[in-house]
């Protein structure tokens, strides 16, 4: 009895695996194929995306990239003893290459020596540091800072669009508005833009008298021109450079210097009004003597 349970439950799992009629007997070799069918089919199974079975080989982790670090370029300060490599190139107080030193080593020197260690380049591999003393760290920080100082600021342009019928009041206002914006070194933009219904007018002319009406000199980092066919007008305008501020000085002082010798000139051919007074009277007395 229990040999038939056996082959019953036998043949119904091979009838599920080999895809077989129960009562048919199934040869060793078929048996085989089977078992070797099943197998190629968990395999394919287990490399597909569908299977949750773990790998049994380890998958080697992707290398992480080193991260750049931006503070050691920007900044110059006292690594101490805490230093992240084991491994370093050294440089000494006197910019001497002292080559790749063990940390230990180098945590030694700096106790001897009395001296700090300051990082370079973090991106070479080993990384370069140096043998510094408290001043020269002073100075390379005051470097540092006149570097940065001496940074050109990014210039923000301000944008200004008024017509050429515009009223002076409102033109007072805008032109005000221009040199607040001149004061905090901003550049500005103006634009006169004529109706369709405007007159035709030279509007490159029309614009520099505007801006000749304010109250502060200024540059031109675009003088007045003619832009959309005729239609507008565009200059951009900036605080005066000192060669422009002395420029102009020197236009306005050989332009006074004519009117004062003009002046002199005339001052000197006109006779004075006392002296033929006076010696006029002095005739008169003398002929009355007589």
């Amino acid at each position: 009895m229990s040999a038939g349970c056996m082959r019953w439950v036998l043949n119904h799992a091979v009838r599920a695996v080999c895809g077989v009629s129960l009562g048919y007997r199934i040869p060793a070799s078929r048996f085989l194929n089977c078992s070797e069918r099943s197998s190629i089919i968990a395999a394919s199974w287990s490399r597909s995306p569908f299977s949750t079975a773990e790998e049994d080989t380890e998958r080697t982790p992707a290398p992480k990239k080193r991260k750049q670090d931006s503070r050691a370029d920007a900044t110059i300060s006292n690594v101490g003893h805490s230093i992240p490599h084991q491994h370093i190139q050294l440089i000494s107080e006197t910019g001497e290459e002292l080559g790749t030193i063990h940390r230990v080593r180098v945590i030694r020197m700096m106790d001897e020596q009395g001296l700090k260690l300051v990082l370079l380049n973090a991106h070479k591999d080993p990384p370069v540091y140096q043998l510094m003393t408290g001043k020269q760290i002073y100075q390379e920080q005051l470097k540092l800072r006149e570097k940065q100082k001496a940074k050109p600021a990014t210039v923000q342009v301000k944008e200004l669009t008024f017509s050429p019928g515009i009223s002076p009041h409102d033109l007072t206002t805008k032109l005000k508005q221009v040199e607040s914006w001149l004061e905090k070194k901003h550049h500005v933009r103006i634009t006169l833009r004529s109706g369709r219904n405007d007159p035709a007018v030279n509007l490159d002319t029309t614009l520099e008298q505007m801006v000749q009406q304010m109250e502060v000199m200024v540059g031109f980092v675009s003088p007045p021109k003619v832009i959309r066919d005729g239609r507008s007008a565009m200059c951009i305008v900036r605080q005066p450079s000192a060669k422009e501020i002395s420029q102009k000085g020197k236009k306005n002082t050989a332009a006074t210097r004519p009117a004062a010798s003009r002046s002199k000139s005339t001052g000197s051919s006109t006779p004075p009004v006392g002296t033929t007074d006076t010696a006029e009277g002095s005739k008169q007395q003398r002929s009355d003597g007589n």
